[in-house]
């Protein structure tokens, strides 16, 4: 009875706080007929952001603090874990002497009782590998140095391959975790057996450095808080990231071979991509076989074949972790290169079987990638094309879409953060994003052969 008048109230504040939304959406709305394009476009982002804001804000609910209200009519179909499974946490690192024994101090320092830290070093080259070697004779890690370099997702492969838990969690080489992150990941597993993986809520270490780092954590927030938390209430979160990724064992371990063999437009795809190991895990009731019937040879299948099952996926809010983001212009823009391409491979990956999982994940996911692929095309429209036929209105008219909508995620900053002011920072990552970002989606297409070894970030 509690729950459900925590929901209303929830509910009912949302529709408040979005009200102003609603009605600029009712007065734009009859103007469709007369600018069908610039209209339309404005209306569609206005109505997604609001959907996804509402059901944010009215129906998320953290896995790790309380039972989740959705759930699966047949939890029998879901074998549950122990009270207390053991778990392997995997890092892979190349080159990271900078930031390597905080993140490694801030895994040890984890408040899970049964864990197993697993170290891969990549054959760095500046240091860190001699880093790590006095850490594991401080610390209860075990460290894996490889002797060629093969790449983050083959040396993360290769740590699986020897990790005995029962939860697989990865982090990335500059990230540092909250003590109690990942003992609340693993208790949202072990409380809902339904999940086979869960991503943790970061933000930006960094924060105070520059502008970029600023904007950029505005931005953390609000993919984290509001775009995770939406498809977390419909268990389909479409990316378990990096800096906190938590998975069951049963649900990742067979689909290793075939994300370290992955390959696109018939080239390797290097990137050791968060979306695509998800997308392992979302759809392997209708992929899983294939998958597993092509690497039917590897260790990762023989050694135990497990059912495909319609695993969900959710998000913990209340697991912290904090990773170092881009400082200046140069290396942000070979970051978002980077999650550009592994966009554009996830989409034709995950982008066959989403819409199985139901309407609610199917609009999410789907009306996203509309708006990636709708936003370079846009862009030039409105910021090109338009003013060259004397159209300098519609341009002001898009900067103001963007702008507005850029306030109201900044808003959703506010409201989370009270008496944070880098909420003032959204509006501007929203222009950046539409000027400048959106272009680079064509780019990273005719660039996606080149892969270097990376982070995932």
């Amino acid at each position: 009875m509690q729950t459900d008048v925590r929901f209303a109230v929830r509910r009912v504040l949302a529709m408040f706080c979005l009200l102003p939304l609603g009605l600029i959406l009712a007065r734009e709305f009859p103007m469709i007929p007369d600018r069908p394009l610039v209209i339309g476009y404005g209306i569609t982002v206005l109505v997604g952001t609001i959907a996804m804001l509402q059901i944010a804000y009215s129906r998320y609910d953290d896995p790790a603090e309380r039972t989740l209200r959705k759930r699966p009519k047949d939890l029998a179909d879901f074998p549950s874990l122990p009270p207390v499974p053991k778990v392997t946490f995997l890092l892979a690192v190349k080159d990271e002497a900078e930031y390597i024994e905080r993140c490694v101090r801030s895994m040890v320092a984890s408040d899970y009782p049964n864990l197993e830290v697993l170290v891969i070093d990549d054959l760095s080259e500046d240091g860190t590998r001699e880093i790590l070697e006095e850490l594991a004779e401080e610390l209860d890690i075990t460290l894996l140095k490889l002797e060629k370099n093969l790449g983050k997702k083959h040396a993360l492969v290769k740590g699986a391959s020897i990790a005995t838990g029962d939860v697989l969690a990865f982090t990335d080489s500059d990230c540092i975790l909250a003590p109690d992150a990942l003992r609340r990941c693993v208790q949202a597993l072990v409380d809902h057996p339904e999940l086979g993986a869960v991503s943790g809520h970061c933000r930006a270490l960094n924060v105070d450095e520059t502008l970029f780092t600023r904007a950029q954590d505005v931005w953390y927030e609000g993919q984290f808080r509001v775009a995770k938390a939406a498809e977390s209430t419909f268990g389909s979160v479409t990316c378990v990231s990096g800096p906190l990724a938590v998975f069951r064992r049963d649900a990742v371990y067979n689909y290793f071979p075939a994300w370290a063999g992955d390959r696109f437009l018939g080239a390797p795809f290097r990137f050791a991509t968060d979306r695509q190991l998800t997308g392992y895990v979302l759809g392997q009731l209708w992929v899983g076989k294939k998958l597993k019937k092509q690497y039917a040879d590897s260790p990762f299948v023989t050694a135990q074949d497990y059912p495909e099952r319609k695993w969900r996926i959710g998000y913990v809010r209340s697991a912290k972790v904090w990773t170092n983001v881009p400082e200046h212009f140069r290396p942000f823009m070979k970051q978002q290169i980077r999650w550009k391409k592994s966009f554009i491979r996830n989409t034709c990956f995950t982008g066959t079987f989403m819409w199985r999982r139901g309407v609610g994940p199917a609009c999410l996911y789907y009306g996203h990638v509309l708006w990636v692929l709708a936003a370079p095309f846009m862009a030039v429209r409105h910021m090109v094309w338009a003013p060259m036929q004397g159209g300098i209105f519609v341009s002001v008219l898009y900067l103001s879409g963007v702008v507005l909508k850029g306030s109201i995620w900044g808003l959703a900053f506010k409201i989370e953060n009270p008496g944070d002011t880098r909420w003032r920072y959204r509006p501007l990552m929203s222009l950046l994003s539409a000027l400048l970002l959106s272009w680079l989606l064509p780019y990273s297409l005719a660039t996606i052969r080149r892969g270097v070894w990376s982070r995932t970030r």
